[in-house]
């Protein structure tokens, strides 16, 4: 199996100037992610994607491969996933005449995962062939059945496909998870159909104690207090 890794860094955050190269515990946060592709020895490659010549720059000193800038049009604000996945498969099997099998999705905003993600992943791909992709989730604490959306002046329960839901005894809600940022895996054959998860799509389960995504200046804050403890 044929694996690369790749870490979207876009120059452009706006929460967080330069978010994705800015000193966390005095490494640039990109780093942590290039260092967790590296350590895995099942990775052929470890790439970031980035619309950036100084993020480029940055990821290249620290170990990875930045064989393309990416293209404007896949670095917007309101870009989605898929894109920037599909240009990037394409990109690196033109780049390096060979086809790629998985890939690994890092986001760098996710910069302490517990060890093992990949290489557990990986296993779970060859024991679920049909699997279309993997995601990191860990358990929800607040149950959809439980919130409520506004409707004129007044609320309505979110799920609305139960009979009020929000009555159901906690012993018999349905498990739910939310996605974390630690990992995502998609298998080429899903990218070249279409999607970035396809419809078989295998939970990695993640402790909710270890789940930091950075997205704001307090969950950086938050981060940094985590690093440096």
């Amino acid at each position: 199996m044929n694996v690369y890794t790749v870490i979207p860094a876009r120059a452009g955050s706006k929460s967080i100037p330069k978010k994705n190269i800015r000193l966390l515990n005095g490494k640039p946060l990109i780093q942590y992610s290039i260092d967790y592709s590296l350590r895995c020895p099942l990775i052929a490659r470890t790439i970031v994607s980035t619309d950036s010549e100084e993020i480029a720059t940055i990821a290249r000193a620290g170990g990875a491969l930045v064989p393309f800038i990416r293209p404007n049009q896949y670095a917007q604000d309101d870009t989605p996933d898929y894109p920037v996945m599909r240009h990037a498969l394409e990109a690196l099997e033109k780049e390096y005449k060979e086809t790629i099998d998985v890939i690994v999705l890092l986001r760098p905003t996710s910069p302490f995962r517990p060890a093992g993600l990949i290489e557990q992943s990986l296993k779970l791909f060859e024991q679920f062939p049909e699997a279309t992709s993997i995601r990191a989730m860990a358990r929800a604490k607040q149950h959809p059945y439980r919130q409520w959306k506004r409707n004129g002046d007044y609320v309505v329960g979110y799920e609305q496909a139960v009979k009020e839901p929000y009555n159901i005894p906690r012993q018999q809600l349905p498990e739910v998870f939310f996605q974390t940022g630690d990992i995502e895996l998609v298998r080429r054959e899903t990218l070249l159909g279409g999607s970035v998860s396809g419809d078989k799509v295998l939970p990695l389960e993640i402790n909710q104690r270890d789940v930091v995504d950075i997205d704001s200046l307090s969950d950086w804050e938050a981060a940094e207090r985590k690093a440096k403890a």
